[in-house]
């Protein structure tokens, strides 16, 4: 029987470091990046589906690791032992593939992107029932106890957010508070052109388009400030579409719609009757 050559009969034990050692660092680094790096990943854990959205980045970063690591190892590996040594450099023997090794790759692969895939799909629609990014009018999937939301409508304008409350008299107000411990039914939609309300603690991202009622949900947590800007290229002064909102305690927020009810009482015959959704005026534009 013909000896393999040395540097093919080398391979397997090579290929045991390899494995030896990126099995090494990935017990530690998963750990690390599960309990150490995890809880801080964004956006945090201000509502519900803030909370579903830092969880699921732990998920993917947690089981990325491995793979970068694998790589991060063999080329490592490969630079450090088959690295050229002394004054003559030659190519080496020209690889034409390895069938296993091939048909491995293409397995593991494919079982990571079908299961994320499908606990992606189970995240998005199941647990969280689609909210964060606006479901549309007709939301298909709701959240238990959705019919006891407080509804806000979210109003983009070029260049600023106001807020509609319909179970306050339709009161609107140029900052935005919610309650803890009550689910949040926002309305989003726009009287000018297509903004994006991105409220980034909240995890909510969700478009704002004139004519349409976009509706998403939310449940605050914990009290806190949160930032609140426009996503949607939208003019000219797009960028000065900022705000700070706040998630207060009931009571705090009860004082607060009431001041706001008494401070907005002579505005309010001015506006318009509450709709879910605005069109721009004029309804027609440049000719």
């Amino acid at each position: 029987m013909t000896a393999l050559p040395e540097p093919v009969a080398r391979v397997p034990r090579h290929l045991r470091r390899i494995v030896v050692i990126w099995a090494v660092l990935t017990a530690i680094a998963v750990p690390l990046v599960v309990l150490v790096l995890g809880p801080h990943l964004p956006p945090g854990r201000m509502t519900a589906e803030a909370g579903a959205q830092v969880d699921a980045n732990t998920v993917m970063t947690a089981l990325i690791t491995p793979i970068v690591l694998i790589i991060l190892v063999y080329f490592g590996y490969t630079l450090v032992v088959f690295r050229a040594r002394g004054s003559a450099i030659e190519d080496g023997a020209p690889v034409f593939g390895h069938a296993p090794t091939q048909t491995m790759w293409v397995a593991f692969t494919s079982i990571v992107v079908i299961a994320l895939a499908a606990w992606g799909s189970y995240t998005l629609i199941v647990s969280a029932h689609g909210a964060g990014g606006g479901q549309g009018p007709n939301p298909i999937a709701l959240p238990n106890g959705y019919q006891k939301s407080l509804q806000v409508q979210v109003i983009g304008q070029q260049w600023n957010w106001t807020y509609r409350f319909p179970s306050y008299g339709g009161v609107e107000t140029d900052q935005l508070e919610l309650p803890t411990g009550v689910g949040i039914e926002l309305h989003v939609t726009s009287l000018d052109v297509t903004h994006s309300f991105w409220a980034y603690e909240l995890g909510v991202k969700a478009d704002a388009v004139p004519g349409v009622d976009n509706i998403v949900f939310v449940h605050p947590r914990k009290t806190g400030s949160f930032s609140i800007r426009c996503a949607e290229l939208c003019g000219l002064w797009h960028g000065h579409m900022f705000q700070t909102g706040y998630v207060v305690s009931r009571d705090a927020f009860k004082s607060w719609i009431a001041a706001q009810q008494k401070a907005e009482s002579k505005n309010q015959r001015y506006l318009p009757p509450y709709s879910g959704h605005y069109f721009p005026e004029p309804l027609r534009r440049a000719g």
